[in-house]
């Protein structure tokens, strides 16, 4: 299905764009950046197998939020796509029961690509709750109306200290004329001297039969190891 980067860039810039200037004068700025010995997105390497940089900023006043993420990718297609911008805005807060809830749109695109095809949009929401003891619970729902896929997420953690956490994650994500697969995650995040140091293991079960040994070594179980700091 051929889809139209300038109408998903001018849905999330419309959402980011109206969320910051609801109110312009007020609100909260910030930034990341990071550096990881790859980019594993819902349990499939972007940067195969290689080196990602990524940085963004945020903006957040009550309600509303938007910003903005990029990192290096490597699809190995003939286009040599090289970079991943995502553009995002949304609601959140919480009921009077601690429990969380997020709703916003998000658009993946890479301008460097001469491929549209490449470029889509998800709207999405979540839940979440954090139990005293220091662990927590979420699930969360992303579509893509334009090729009707979804990801479904479930997520549980627990912070030991304030330095300390780990949690787990396991999400299915299906596809429109069917076909499916399922991802899972476990790490844990130290933080030292405003730095996070985030130890993750990712796995799926992507079929591989069929694939290049070279196809199917991107789709093995991996360990991936980041290093970011918030700005």
């Amino acid at each position: 299905m051929i889809r139209s980067i300038l109408s998903r860039a001018g849905v999330a810039l419309a959402i980011a764009t109206t969320l910051v200037g609801t109110a312009a004068a007020e609100g909260e700025w910030s930034g990341n950046v990071a550096i990881g010995t790859e980019y594993v997105w819902r349990g499939i390497t972007q940067s195969q197998g290689d080196l990602a940089i990524s940085g963004g900023f945020d903006y957040e006043n009550g309600l509303f939020y938007a910003g903005t993420w990029a990192s290096n990718v490597d699809f190995g297609d003939a286009t040599d796509t090289n970079i991943e911008v995502d553009l995002y805005g949304g609601l959140t807060s919480a009921f009077a029961n601690g429990v969380t809830w997020d709703v916003g749109v998000i658009g993946y695109f890479y301008p460097d690509s001469s491929d549209s095809d490449l470029d889509f949009v998800e709207v999405y929401g979540g839940l979440g709750y954090e139990f005293a003891g220091g662990s927590s619970v979420g699930g969360s729902v992303a579509y893509d109306p334009d090729n009707e896929s979804a990801y479904i997420e479930a997520t549980g953690g627990h912070a030991f200290t304030d330095y300390l956490s780990v949690d787990v994650s396991v999400g299915n994500y299906s596809f429109d004329g069917g076909g499916d697969y399922t991802n899972w995650s476990v790490g844990g995040t130290y933080s030292l001297e405003g730095f996070d140091i985030d130890v993750r293991y990712w796995g799926n079960d992507v079929e591989t039969t069929g694939l290049s040994p070279s196809g199917a070594d991107l789709l093995d179980d991996r360990v991936v190891v980041t290093l970011s700091r918030s700005l």
